[in-house]
């Protein structure tokens, strides 16, 4: 039995899993900014979801580490890695939703690149 292979589902694939490393090594460099600089001025005093940064960098160092291995893993072609992948890009887009008021540019960058991730994941079938 002769085995198909479909360049598109493979560089949706390759798309995705370059976007999860570098989303993973972005967030795991917001994280340790996070939690090495805690007097970072933010001008939101009734913010419902203020924490301090460094809870917030070490929210964004988990982030960044899932982000990682998931990409590591979808390399081997595991359904199982695409769908933690799609879960965690969902988990990076409301984290970093929530961290708007602290770097607007970065986190509205980060979630531009969790929607794209999101359809690479989403995009890819068992039949390609």
């Amino acid at each position: 039995m002769a085995t198909r292979s479909n360049p598109v589902a493979q560089g949706v694939t390759l798309f995705a899993t370059a976007l999860l490393l570098m989303l993973g090594i972005v967030q795991i460099f917001t994280g340790i900014a996070g939690i090495a600089k805690d007097d970072l001025l933010v001008a939101t005093p009734d913010y419902i979801y203020a924490l301090s940064t460094t809870a917030w960098g070490w929210i964004h160092l988990i982030l960044g580490i899932i982000f990682v291995v998931v990409a590591i893993m979808i390399v081997t072609g595991s359904t199982f890695a695409r769908i933690v992948g799609i879960g965690i890009a969902v988990l990076s887009l409301i984290a970093n939703f929530l961290w708007l008021p602290y770097y607007p540019f970065w986190a509205f960058l980060v979630i531009a690149f969790d929607v794209l991730v999101i359809w690479a994941l989403s995009r890819y079938t068992v039949d390609d």
